[in-house]
């Protein structure tokens, strides 16, 4: 049904501040397609001023949502627990609609028609705003009294409608009952037992600008129409949006490693609006900005500091570290390969200032302030290689890296990924960028002192820092506690193991300690390093032995395995956590390129090769196997009738998040793609 609706005609709906005009033909959208997960429909609609990702959760607690990119804004519309689960149904797909408000300003805004079959829905809650507070909602935080909304009821039409905290064009949501009827706000089904409605949702604020097809991706991109989809629904002039639903604005590490592993099949338009995004937004000293807040967000945050509503910058948050080291390799990586040609007058290219509206810095001026911080951060442990002097996550923050979630770093403090991959690499990003010449415009004789030393220190950190993480179990030990985590999930009982297991450890306690959970990090130090041999052959053999005493399942390779750590961490790192025993799908296209990365050397010795070709071998196998959920954010599991089952994250009661439909960095197998053998394997199935 839902495939049979996104074919029908397309229509514009004009509608006023009351009355629903007829609707009209209309050439079809730019784009517009479906993705089914768990119990999320998800309709992605672009066309013109409008950009729309509109949700519909079934089960017991169902709701709508719809999320704009324009400013992260979006309304959202919970109900009451149902006594059965409720199915929705899509009966016409997403059509641009568009709408004024009560001052005749405009609103963006979609209109699809669904019916599902509960007897009664009782609207509980509508959250109209920043996308970040129907995120809030969600996770049962509480709101802002200033987002408090109340229905309007007009015979069979239940509507919500507010301005923006600062008198500017709000957002609206309707809900017209096309077969059931409206009692005491109360929506009752038709004889048949079914509800049908038609849904309106709009948003005031300024749209942003698709890049278009032609160019963004390159002849060498993969024929793959799910993620090209979704690629082109997440990337604008402006910036790459994170994620859709619960991300729709810039991230910084998610844009910077989305491009460094689609660079190949992007066109050079499409990564320079990337990394200026992220230059735009970095800070007066160089860091590179997590997440922005904007929009109501940003109009409230600055209220509630005493400052202006009008005329305020983006709300930046700076406390994640890892982002910050993955500049300079993504931009010289860029800079120095596809991009040589039109480097200079890049660099040159005047950017605005997020933190500071109306100033302009170039492109060139702004890569430089971010290898000041790279190099100065640094210098410590070049000097002195010991745990004191590595880069640490920030003071009273519980997260610093990728694994942002309160518990993904197993509550250490020197994460594995920043110190034994990134810092390095940027460092050696910084030798070649200045070796080049091409920064010579935008350095002082101060920076030209001081970034001689970055490739020296980027060998130290290179040699000296991974040991500190290494972890060896004896055997028996490690077959315990193996046994007894696989207990806690129902799996069988591992065989025995001959050799002591050895690891990388995810993060360091602030006293040096290691945190013994095994994790898919190994792929930063492949894609950006070039470890030594041994240190190869422990990092790959440790994450591709089979769970629970690695992470490798028939269902993909998961991103943390608690198994050797406390029972308490255990249970921090289930399947049902965010950054726990589950499959991010970006993780695996990480380690892909880095294994490829990796066999392209030729000062690797044949075991070590033969280590890494059947690790390449075993992890494309997998990732063909969950090709269907490679474009989400992340999937979860359940071991059942003896073999592992995929489960979309969200679907389980116990949790803790769900997943996000569209994935900026879950679209990277358009560049990522399997070895020419791998390639002709399939093709002769």
């Amino acid at each position: 049904m839902i495939k049979q609706a996104l074919c029908a005609a397309a229509m514009t709906f004009v509608i006023g501040t009351r009355n629903e005009a007829l609707a009209r033909p209309a050439p079809a959208p730019e784009l517009r397609y479906d993705l089914t997960e768990g119990e999320n429909i998800n309709l992605f609609f672009r066309d013109g001023p409008v950009a729309a990702h509109t949700l519909l959760r079934s089960s017991r607690v169902p709701r709508i949502l719809v999320a704009f990119p324009a400013e992260d804004s979006g309304v959202g519309l919970w109900f009451a627990p149902t006594p059965a689960p409720v199915h929705w149904r899509v009966e016409t797909a997403p059509a641009r609609a568009t709408l004024t408000d009560a001052q005749s300003r405009p609103l963006y805004g979609v209109q699809i028609a669904a019916s599902l079959d509960a007897p009664r829905l009782v609207p509980t809650k509508a959250v109209l705003s920043s996308v970040r507070y129907l995120r809030d909602y969600q996770s049962n935080a509480p709101l802002p009294p200033q987002l408090a909304v109340q229905p309007r009821a007009d015979g069979n039409r239940l509507e919500w409608s507010r301005d923006r905290a600062d008198g500017a064009p709000g957002y609206r949501l309707m809900l017209t009952v096309t077969h059931g009827r409206i009692e005491d706000g109360t929506i009752l089904a038709g004889a048949d037992g079914r509800i049908g409605l038609t849904i309106t949702a709009a948003s005031g604020e300024p749209p942003l600008h698709a890049i278009p097809e032609s160019e963004l991706l390159n002849a060498s991109a993969a024929p793959d129409p799910a993620a090209r989809r979704a690629l082109r629904f997440l990337s604008y002039r402006e910036k790459f949006l994170a994620g859709s639903w619960r991300f729709n604005t810039y991230f910084g590490r998610d844009t910077l490693m989305s491009l460094s592993l689609l660079m190949p099949a992007l066109r050079p338009p499409a990564v320079e609006a990337g990394v200026s995004a992220v230059f735009a937004r970095l800070s007066d000293d160089g860091q590179v900005a997590h997440e922005e807040g904007i929009g109501e967000f940003a109009v409230l945050d600055h209220k509630a500091h005493g400052s202006p509503a009008t005329a305020q910058p983006p709300i930046l948050d700076w406390g994640m570290v890892d982002s910050s080291y993955m500049l300079a390799p993504v931009a010289g990586r860029y800079l120095l390969g596809p991009g040589r040609a039109r480097a200079a007058a890049y660099l040159a290219h005047p950017l605005d200032v997020a933190a500071h509206p109306g100033e302009r810095q170039t492109a060139g001026a702004l890569l430089v302030r971010n290898l000041r911080l790279v190099v100065a951060s640094a210098r410590a442990f070049a000097a002195d290689p010991t745990r004191h002097n590595l880069i640490a996550i920030k003071p009273g923050r519980p997260n610093g890296e990728w694994r942002d979630s309160g518990e993904g770093l197993g509550r250490g403090r020197y994460a594995y990924d920043i110190n034994a991959a990134l810092v390095p690499a940027s460092l050696e990003a910084a030798a070649r960028l200045t070796a080049s010449g091409l920064l010579d415009p935008y350095l002082t004789p101060a920076d030209r002192v001081a970034l001689k030393e970055a490739g020296a220190m980027a060998r130290v950190w290179a040699a000296k820092a991974p040991p500190l993480f290494t972890v060896q179990i004896a055997a028996a030990r490690a077959q315990i506690a193996a046994t007894a985590f696989a207990h806690t999930l129902d799996l069988p009982v591992p065989p025995p193991l001959e050799a002591p297991l050895a690891f990388h450890a995810l993060s360091l306690n602030a006293n040096g300690t290691p945190v013994p959970i095994v994790n898919s990090d190994e792929g930063f130090a492949l894609f950006f390093t070039d470890p030594a041999p041994a240190d190869l052959d422990l990092g790959v053999a440790a994450i591709m032995r089979p769970f629970p005493y690695g992470l490798m399942t028939p269902i993909g390779l998961l991103v943390a395995n608690a198994a050797q750590d406390s029972p308490e961490m255990q249970a921090r790192f289930t399947p049902a956590a965010y950054h726990g025993a589950v499959v991010w799908s970006w993780q695996q296209a990480l380690l892909a390129a880095g294994l490829e990365r990796q066999l392209r050397r030729t000062d690797l010795p044949a075991a070590t090769r033969a280590r890494l070709t059947a690790a390449q071998t075993d992890l494309w196998r997998v990732i063909a196997a969950t090709r269907a959920y490679a474009n989400s954010e992340l999937w979860s599991w359940v071991y059942r009738d003896g073999r592992y089952r995929v489960v979309a994250f969200g679907a389980g009661a116990k949790d803790v998040d769900e997943s996000d439909a569209a994935q900026l960095w879950s679209t990277v197998y358009l560049a990522v793609r399997p070895p020419a053998s791998a390639r002709e394997e399939r093709g002769h199935r």
